[in-house]
């Protein structure tokens, strides 16, 4: 959060206006260690019974949530604008995230 909310003078200049490109894979990566964290961490806690139940649920709506309202506040942030790119590969790492869960602990 930190690094999407740095003002836009010191961030690298990086090309962005693709939706295929390393800050966009950055992006993805991101989200999909979160999601996947998210979701082992839950899983494995026993303090709520209803989060350790509904761990995929919850994580998503978190992480999802999470994404959007990053690139909204991106866009309020000086020098800094609201990129539809970054959401997309955001939600997209969230929904890799959940896929690399179900393929290491559910197959």
């Amino acid at each position: 959060m930190v690094l999407v909310l740095m003002p836009g003078q010191y961030m690298p200049k990086v090309k962005t206006d693709s939706l295929i490109s390393v800050d966009k894979l950055a992006h993805a990566f991101v989200f999909c260690v979160l999601v996947l964290l998210m979701i082992v961490g839950f899983t494995k806690q026993y303090t709520y019974t209803l989060l350790r139940n509904n761990a995929v649920k919850y994580t998503l709506f978190i992480s999802l949530s999470f994404a959007i309202l990053l690139e909204i506040t991106q866009g309020l942030s000086p020098g800094r604008m609201l990129e539809w790119y970054d959401g997309i590969a955001n939600m997209t790492g969230c929904l890799m995230g959940y896929g690399l869960f179900y393929i290491i602990y559910k197959l």
